[in-house]
């Protein structure tokens, strides 16, 4: 077994100092979430992912999901989890009373996701993808879908799935081939779906398929695209199972990583067609769809941050353990374990510095969507989903790609023996490969950023933020110590390049889309990282006060001021280089014709 132990204190730290937990607590509905509840959820949560989920997530690699005979069977253990983990109410901590759920934060239910994410991210794309189909129902849904469907949904029952993908369609939706023929109050649906994760398996009795779907009679691309709820069993009026419909799993995909998680190849209506029923208005599937996606995205960058805390956590343990050679101060010593190098240290610093990064903008970007949610003042919750909306893309791709760049970098400090399965650590960077691909690739996220989030509201929402970086930088300056300064100056300097792409973006993006796209995704990684570290300058801040407290942890805000001076010094200056590829690098970037390549 290769040990996982949830980083509680830093969540905790992340949570009330960086991200203020207090101000969405305060929000209308979370009053249930006090300090000890929010405490005591933690708690439990990493209980369940070290003792539980970590101990199957190698073991799950290696066996992997299998189909046989139309059946879909989950590695040794993982029904079990699952059962473990619906029982304990897991699945609804963020959900409507209304239906069975808690109606806790948002915020506190990501924290508990990165847990699962990183115990075992197999097992847990199963509830992250349940938790978008919830949420596109409570969105859009019928009263009468709602009734049939949520309440089984956000306790875990049943599963829920996204469908989207097809042979012929990846990303461009609008090539979608599945049909919908309208019948009796419900439709019939035939087509294949591709990339189905989760949508055959053996932890519950049910599973919601979230098809999208095009009428016969519907206008061409995008705008002709309809979305439906098809069940695996149909639901009889006393809510009981009926009659299996006409869905089945044809395969399942051999793939890089996440082998525990089943990706099924679903085929709807081969013979009298799958029964569905639609959700919300006819040709409005694209619109409902992104409520799951953009959900999905969040919970996808949220499993970057889990991946690298997981690689981070096995290359420190060994790192500690590992003896090779001698340390440089003493030529004529024993060989020493591996972290007292300073390429050693360099490499892990550069691990734990960007997750911790990348966990305070998740962190960040959500409490932002809870705002959203449940503030009392329109004005102030148009202004929280406007920043959830702007960080979104920033958040999957940003934090996805360090997942990839962090696992690399685990394996690296192994030597040898990482690039050997029975370590472990290979897995970390087999299944961390797939998160920059799915829920739109990063480049998709890029120009998302660019075009709908920058370029469209004329850098509005980025400038809210920016103002909000520049108050950080200005509270550094009178700060006591080099570490404040020099954070200062770092962060200062990433924000100022930044705001001058966002406004060199925003003048020549519209009569310069080509341009504009070559650049985006030297943007996003600017944008990430000036961001992170703007939260982790606020780290820091909260630890010198905190280091005021005689009865404070001492050692760990001196850790947190550590982490964000070496981030400052080492990553914020790349955002500032980044500045030339975004409004000189399509020069470059198109100049070669297609043969040239």
């Amino acid at each position: 077994m290769i040990p996982y132990s949830a980083p509680i204190q830093d969540m905790r730290f992340v949570l009330n100092e960086v991200v203020g937990m207090d101000r969405i607590t305060s929000l209308p509905g979370y009053a249930d979430a006090t300090p000890d509840m929010v405490d005591a959820i933690l708690d439990e949560a990493g209980k369940l992912a070290s003792n539980v989920l970590a101990p199957i997530n190698f073991s799950g690699d290696q066996e992997g999901a299998v189909l046989e005979n139309g059946v879909v069977r989950t590695p040794k253990g993982f029904r079990e989890a699952y059962r473990q983990y619906q029982e304990g109410g897991w699945n609804s901590v963020p959900f409507d009373p209304g239906h069975g759920g808690q109606g806790l934060p948002w915020t506190l239910a990501m924290a508990v996701q990165e847990m699962w994410q990183a115990a075992n991210m197999s097992f847990a794309l199963c509830p992250m993808l349940n938790q978008g189909a919830v949420e596109a129902l409570t969105e859009h849904g019928s009263d009468e879908l709602k009734e049939i469907y949520l309440g089984k949904l956000i306790s875990g029952e049943w599963t829920g799935t996204m469908n989207l993908t097809e042979p012929q369609a990846g990303s461009d939706l609008a090539a979608i081939r599945t049909r919908a023929v309208r019948e009796d109050g419900h439709y019939r649906i035939s087509g294949q779906k591709i990339y189905i994760t989760y949508g055959e398996h053996d932890f519950t009795e049910n599973i919601i398929h979230m098809v999208l779907a095009r009428l016969n009679d519907a206008p061409p691309g995008i705008k002709g695209i309809s979305l439906f709820v098809v069940p695996k069993f149909l639901v009889n009026p006393d809510g009981s199972l009926g009659d299996r419909n006409d869905l089945r799993c044809v395969s399942l995909e051999h793939k890089l990583g996440i082998h525990a998680s089943p990706t099924a190849v679903m085929a709807f209506g081969d013979n009298d067609g799958a029964v569905g029923y639609l959700v919300g208005e006819e040709n409005r599937g694209i619109e409902y769809m992104f409520t799951m996606m953009n959900n999905a995205r969040m919970g996808v960058g949220l499993q970057g941050v889990a991946i690298s805390e997981r690689a981070y956590q096995q290359a420190r343990d060994y790192a500690r353990t590992r003896v090779q050679s001698r340390d440089m101060t003493d030529a004529k010593g024993e060989p020493v374990s591996i972290i007292r190098h300073p390429d050693v240290r360099r490499m892990l610093m550069t691990m734990r510095s960007q997750t911790e990064a990348a966990r305070a903008l998740t962190y960040y970007a959500v409490a932002a969507l809870d705002i959203a949610k449940k503030h009392a003042d329109p004005a102030e919750a148009a202004k929280g989903q406007a920043m959830a909306d702007l960080l979104t893309p920033v958040v999957k791709a940003w934090c996805t790609d360090l997942g990839v760049e962090n696992a690399s970098i685990g394996i690296q400090i192994h030597g040898g023996m990482g690039f050997i399965e029975e370590t472990g650590a290979a897995q970390h960077l087999r299944d961390a490969r797939i998160t920059p691909i799915y829920e739109g690739t990063n480049g998709i996220q890029a120009n998302d950023l660019v075009f709908r989030k920058v370029i469209r509201d004329g850098g509005a929402a980025a400038g809210v933020l920016f103002a909000e970086m520049r108050e950080t930088v200005e509270t550094l300056k009178h700060l006591p110590g080099d570490d404040m300064a020099a954070i200062s100056i770092g962060l200062g300097k990433a924000v100022d390049a930044l705001d001058k792409a966002t406004a060199w973006l925003v003048e020549h993006g519209k009569r310069m889309p080509q341009a504009a796209a070559a650049g985006a995704a030297s943007y996003l990684r600017m944008f990430g990282i000036t961001t992170g570290g703007f939260l982790m300058a606020r780290a820091a801040m909260a630890a010198q006060q905190g280091q005021t407290d005689p009865d404070a942890d001492q050692r760990f805000l001196d850790a947190k001021l550590i982490t964000a001076r070496f981030f400052a010094d080492q990553f914020l200056p790349q955002a500032v280089s980044l500045l030339t590829p975004i409004t000189e690098g399509h020069r470059t970037v198109m100049a070669l014709s297609e043969d040239q390549f």
